[in-house]
């Protein structure tokens, strides 16, 4: 299959022929068949004026670890060129750092999950394009668990954030150019946008289908595995409980000191879900939550990704620790994402209602079954913007 870096390369330099460009990348942007960086092809590139290089979180070569982490301008040792942080004092780029680009060209690759901050890195790309007349050109990237499955709550207004700008069920089933298009027209930003779309991808395909390398987005993403649970264990983020960050199974690996995992892996085995066995482990964070402390917990086993609900199981893993140990449970204390006036789980979920929900004990049907009116409604809505 051709990603749309390289149809743009190829076919479509008509999209950016006379333009001086902007390139919004990080680590992972890359040539598939030759694993070059695309600023290094565009600024190899007689016909390219490259003039300005934009990173995301995690800073333009991935090498920065934890969340909320912010990264400094610099200057490109290879190329000479400035680079902007877009996880930085600012999230949105400023009229000084757009006036040597005529376009945007976007190439970043995203993992499929609403709380993830690189769509809303390029949406505010988009934003800037508006405000300052540029154009953006967003070079297409599959979306690595597939273009079918829409499961979630949709973000609500009073709990929009950075990982959540706009009403999106936690697993959308877009890939970041198809976002593109519906953030600029359902969502209204209306820049000058083109969309480079690939060939030979299928709605179907999960990442390690499409004979494409898988090049972490970020430090705790190493593989497909992971963007297949993560948009379970992501919940865990707004909790106490360890993620698995620090370990080399970042959001598979799920635990804390006081967690007896025969216990927690017996109450999630109770709910009967297809496609996901649960693993009892301990494990030892080297940094981050409970570091250096022996963990218990559970290791996600994903047996039949058609079959696995991420959303509904990373509800179900909160309920269940709270349930069984709720003289210890804890939301996370520090803010999640500079939201500091918002409880981090309600942060990452979009909404209050489902810590809410898991406080009073709700059962977990009850839960998955508010969210029904949403999806379907999403479902709609995305579909003008499916490019495939």
């Amino acid at each position: 299959m051709i990603v749309g870096i390289e149809r743009l390369l190829s076919d479509r330099m008509d999209a950016v022929r006379g333009q001086r460009v902007g390139l919004v990348c990080n680590q992972a942007s890359v040539m598939p068949d030759t694993l070059a960086h695309s600023a290094d092809v565009f600024f190899a590139d007689p016909e390219m004026q490259l003039t300005t290089l934009f990173g995301p979180q995690h800073g333009i070569r991935g090498d920065v670890q934890d969340n909320m982490i912010e990264t400094d301008h610099s200057v490109d040792p290879r190329t000479g060129l400035p680079v902007y942080s877009l996880y930085s004092e600012t999230r949105e780029p400023t009229e000084e750092m757009v006036r040597d680009i005529d376009t945007f060209v976007v190439d970043l690759q995203d993992v499929g999950c609403r709380i993830y901050t690189f769509v809303y890195t390029m949406a505010n790309c988009m934003r800037a394009a508006k405000r300052s007349g540029k154009r953006v050109v967003v070079c297409d990237r599959p979306n690595p668990i597939g273009g079918v499955a829409i499961e979630g709550n949709i973000t609500e207004d009073a709990f929009k954030s950075f990982v959540g700008q706009f009403e999106l069920p936690t697993r959308h089933g877009m890939t970041i150019g198809e976002l593109a298009w519906m953030f600029n027209e359902h969502f209204g930003i209306g820049c000058e946008l083109e969309v480079i779309a690939m060939e030979g991808w299928e709605r179907t395909m999960w990442g390690d289908q499409t004979g494409l390398p898988w090049i972490l987005p970020s430090p705790n993403i190493p593989t497909v595995d992971t963007c297949v649970a993560f948009p379970a264990t992501v919940h865990i983020e707004g909790t106490e409980l360890s993620e698995g960050r620090g370990t080399t199974k970042p959001f598979e690996l799920n635990g804390a000191p006081f967690i007896d995992p025969y216990e927690w892996v017996d109450a999630l085995d109770a709910f009967g879900f297809d496609g996901v066995r649960f693993r009892h482990v301990f494990f030892r964070p080297t940094f981050q939550k409970w570091a250096e402390q022996t963990c218990g917990g559970v290791q996600i086993h994903v047996t039949d990704r058609e079959a696995f609900t991420p959303v509904a199981v990373g509800i179900a893993m909160v309920k269940t620790a709270y349930d069984l140990y709720r003289d210890k449970f804890e939301w996370k204390r520090d803010a999640y994402e500079y939201e500091f006036d918002k409880n981090p789980f309600d942060v990452v979920c979009g909404s209050d209602s489902i810590r809410r929900q898991i406080e009073s004990g709700t059962p977990l049907a009850d839960i998955r079954a508010a969210w029904a009116a949403g999806e379907s409604e999403f479902a709609a809505a995305r579909q003008p913007y499916l490019l495939y």
